[in-house]
C-alpha cells in the first residue's frame, strides 16, 4: 500500500531493551520518553547531550560512543533513530526489517513501521493524536487543546474507576451485569465533581451504584494525589 494506515496500539515496554541512535536533543526527548515508561535504554552516538551524559554517568542508560554499525540492532525490542543522514537511515531501516524489529526514524515516516503520536497524559489516562506523520504540527496543536480540556481531575477519575473495577470484578457477578455497572459508574460528571471538590457527591454516586457498604478508600487516595498534581486545596 502506498499510504498504509497505522494500527493504534498501546505498547508495554517496561523492562524491554530499547535502542536510540543519536545523542542530540531529539534523541534526548526519545530517551526520556522511553525511560518514563520503564524501558531499558541504550544510546549509540559519538557524543551525548548534557542531559544524556548525566543519565549515562548515573547508570540510567547504556552508551556506545560511536556511530551506528550493521548488527547493532540485534537483541533490541524497539529502535528509534534520530539521525539526519539518509544513508544511515536506510541502513537502519534495512536491518530492522530483516530482524522484524519495531523502528521509528524521527521525522521520516517512510522508514518507520511505527510512529509516535502526540499524547496528552493525565496519570494513567493517555489521549493520543496521530496524523500518520503528515502534520506533526497539527497533532501537537490538538494535543495542547486536549490538555486544556482534560485536566488532572481525569487522572484522579481513572484511578478511582480502576480501583472500583477491581472491587466489582471480585464480586463474581456475570459479565453482562458488570458491563451495566461499569457504564453507570463512569458518569461524565464525576470529573467535574472532582475538579469542584465535591467528593461527598462522588461518594454518594458510587454508593448508589455499588451499595452503601462499598469501600471508598480509593477516594481519599485519589483526592490526595489530585491535590498534589493540581495544587487544589479542597
Amino acid at each position: 500500500m502506498d499510504n498504509p494506515r497505522y494500527f493504534p496500539v498501546c505498547l508495554k515496554i517496561a523492562g524491554r531493551q530499547c535502542l536510540v541512535i543519536g545523542g542530540g536533543r531529539v534523541g534526548e526527548r526519545k530517551v526520556q520518553g522511553l525511560l518514563a515508561h520503564g524501558a531499558l535504554v541504550t544510546v549509540i552516538s559519538p557524543e551525548l547531550s548534557e542531559t544524556l551524559s548525566a543519565l549515562q554517568q548515573a547508570g540510567t542508560i547504556a552508551w556506545l560512543p560511536r556511530l551506528y554499525q550493521e548488527g547493532d540492532l540485534a537483541g533490541f525490542f524497539l529502535v528509534i533513530a534520530c539521525t539526519d543522514d539518509p544513508v544511515v537511515q536506510e541502513w537502519i531501516h534495512t536491518e530492522a526489517a530483516e530482524r522484524n524489529i519495531l523502528l521509528n526514524v524521527a521525522d521520516v515516516p517512510k522508514w518507520c513501521n511505527f510512529i509516535l503520536p502526540a499524547t496528552a497524559r493525565r496519570g494513567d489516562l493517555s489521549i493520543s493524536v496521530s496524523t500518520a506523520g503528515k502534520s506533526p504540527a497539527l497533532a501537537s496543536a490538538l494535543r495542547q487543546a486536549l490538555e486544556v480540556q482534560f485536566g488532572p481531575e481525569y487522572g484522579a477519575l481513572v484511578n478511582i474507576l480502576g480501583a472500583l473495577r477491581d472491587t466489582v470484578l471480585a464480586s463474581g457477578r456475570p459479565h453482562a451485569e458488570n458491563k451495566v455497572i461499569f457504564a453507570r459508574l463512569a458518569d461524565p460528571e464525576m470529573a467535574v465533581w472532582i475538579k469542584d471538590g465535591l467528593w461527598q457527591k462522588l461518594a454518594a454516586h458510587i454508593q448508589e451504584v455499588l451499595g452503601p457498604d462499598v469501600p471508598l478508600a480509593c477516594l481519599e487516595a485519589a483526592r490526595q494525589e489530585y491535590q498534589r498534581s493540581s495544587g487544589a486545596t479542597r
